[in-house]
């Protein structure tokens, strides 16, 4: 039986600069269940969030000023709802997760991802922690009080 015989070089340079590439760290982030759900450029609470349901706004498309923010949505479409908003009606076109169902987002166009100007992730539906529950993810729900008398 022959020898075989493998031979690598590795080389560094501590002098050299990082990249830009290098620099630009990707965050990921989990649905609640533990699924990868999306890979963002950018940390979700650096970008603005919505007045009306607080998600955050992730701009999908360049615009005169902003160029759009790097992203992978692993989600599944369901289909359009329409919600009642004040002044008026909003059809959004949902994404859920594909594991467990949960509901993590929303555009305003039809799929696929990012044919929209934008993308919205609902508030605490994502986590950078996998298997953590985000803390934000029960905010603005009334908390429940379990005492004796209740669950008798």
């Amino acid at each position: 039986m022959p020898k075989v015989v493998s031979r690598s070089a590795v080389s560094s340079s501590t002098d050299a600069r990082p990249t830009a590439s290098a620099a630009a760290a990707l965050r990921v982030y989990y649905c609640i269940c533990g699924e990868f759900i999306l890979v963002i450029e950018k940390s979700l609470s650096a970008l603005p969030k919505r007045q009306t349901d607080g998600a955050t706004i992730i701009r999908c498309q360049d615009s005169g000023t902003e160029n759009a923010i790097v992203l992978k949505l692993n989600a599944i479409s369901t289909d359009p709802v329409l919600v009642e908003r004040p002044g008026g009606h909003e059809r959004q076109y949902r994404f859920s997760c594909p594991r467990c169902n949960l509901l993590v987002g929303y555009q305003s166009t039809p799929p696929p991802v990012k044919s929209g100007p934008y993308l919205f992730i609902l508030r605490g539906a994502l986590t950078q922690m996998q298997g953590q529950v985000p803390k934000d993810a029960f905010d603005g729900e009334a908390a429940l009080d379990l005492s004796e008398t209740e669950t008798q």
